[in-house]
């Protein structure tokens, strides 16, 4: 935006929402750490766990007529993986170019052979980060991985969020449990559309992953069509990269939680908070915030799980309200200040993805998507149990020392 048309929002913004004051303390701030800029003019569509954004996400596909560029963290060899990989080689095989940067780790059970049968029919297929140090591109890192999870059709749609590509996210978590996902509880997670802009900036990111990783040289197509407004959201793309001295998704979180006046909802997967992020809930919460934690009740990561439990005493000591998931295996990584300022995306709330990942959110200003967010996020609230003060005091002796043995190794997990 022109500084004109900057001021312009900002008063419309300001006059539409005039119960917070984040527009005039936290976005200018933001504006300073972002390398992308904020973007007009888009629209945003709120995915809601696997079907329906795998739904979306499959119609765009298969509407393709230039090109396909995927960034994912787990691309597994799957029923969903399947599909997903014949329909892309099918999309190669009629013209239109298929891109795929998957993490190595991240997809360690998956088959050379599944990204093979790919790269034989045209499709470029990069492996970010080789565990193998023989065949690294870069100076060998095996702590470095790309939790990115986007998607971008014809450079004008864009898919952003946590959802990875994998039979997991089968069946819905409010619903009755799919008969196609055999490994276990739904999983619950949130994903975004959107068309407009912004999709300009995912696509930046998504070569430049490219480019740092010494990729083949990509097959030229029409990377950067003209984009014109598709709605009224205001966008940007965040970006989190190990190559920086610090974290910029990480510190706009803490200058939006900072500046809230109202309201922290937080919906995160694997919360094992640095003492800034803390700190920060915990001064929000005691300055008469309504601050509320949303995690999960069971997890696949039991260092974690117990980790993230070590911070509820002082967290409920300082007025945070924490809910726990119930029959669902929460995955989503998601924020809301304020009713207007929203974030989706892959940034989990702990050391790793704050530090030593390539993650991926996009932040949407503005009260109407902020409403969405909120609405989904009070029913999350209705399948979920509150932790309160009377039953964490009650918890074992046994658990208490799981806790503490887990936060030693909160600076690693």
């Amino acid at each position: 935006m022109t500084p004109k048309q900057n001021d312009t929002v900002l008063k419309e913004l300001r006059k539409n929402s005039p119960v917070t004051t984040i527009f005039d303390k936290h976005l200018p701030i933001e504006g300073e750490i972002a390398d992308q800029p904020l973007m007009i003019g888009n629209k945003a569509k709120l995915l809601v766990d696997g079907p329906a954004t795998y739904a979306s996400m499959i119609q765009d596909i298969e509407n393709a007529k230039d090109h396909i560029n995927i960034e994912i963290f787990s691309f597994e060899d799957d029923e969903v993986g399947l599909r997903f990989s014949n329909l892309l080689i099918n999309k190669q095989r009629n013209g239109v170019q298929v891109n795929i940067i998957y993490d190595s780790y991240g997809s360690i059970n998956t088959p050379k052979a599944f990204f093979k049968k790919m790269e034989e029919i045209g499709i470029n297929v990069l492996e970010y980060n080789p565990i193998n140090p023989l065949i690294g591109r870069k100076e060998w890192n095996v702590n470095l991985r790309n939790h990115r999870k986007l998607l971008i059709v014809d450079g004008n749609i864009a898919f952003v969020g946590g959802i990875n590509i994998s039979s997991v996210y089968s069946s819905g978590s409010f619903g009755r449990k799919s008969k196609s996902n055999k490994k276990g509880q739904p999983w619950r997670d949130t994903h975004l559309r959107v068309i407009g802009p912004v999709v300009k900036e995912f696509q930046k990111l998504f070569i430049s992953t490219w480019m740092e990783q010494n990729g083949n040289q990509l097959i030229s197509k029409d990377y950067y069509p003209r984009l014109i407004e598709k709605g009224n959201e205001i966008v940007r793309a965040i970006s989190n990269t190990p190559e920086k001295t610090y974290s910029s998704i990480h510190s706009i979180l803490l200058s939006a939680i900072n500046n809230s006046e109202r309201k922290v909802y937080l919906t995160n997967a694997y919360f094992v908070p640095d003492t800034h992020l803390l700190d920060a809930l915990k001064a929000a919460a005691q300055r008469k915030v309504d601050v509320k934690l949303l995690l999960p009740e069971k997890t696949d990561s039991i260092m974690v799980f117990y980790a993230s439990r070590s911070y509820y005493n002082e967290l409920l000591n300082a007025g945070v309200k924490i809910y726990t998931r119930q029959d669902a295996l929460l995955h989503a990584k998601t924020a809301l200040i304020d009713d207007v300022w929203s974030t989706i995306g892959s940034t989990n709330l702990d050391w790793r993805s704050l530090y030593n990942n390539h993650e991926l959110n996009a932040i949407i200003i503005g009260k109407d998507f902020g409403a969405e967010l909120n609405s989904l996020f009070h029913k999350d609230l209705g399948a979920s149990k509150q932790i309160t003060h009377e039953e964490w005091s009650e918890r074992s002796l046994g658990t208490r020392f799981k806790e503490r043995m887990a936060r030693l190794w909160a600076p690693w997990l």
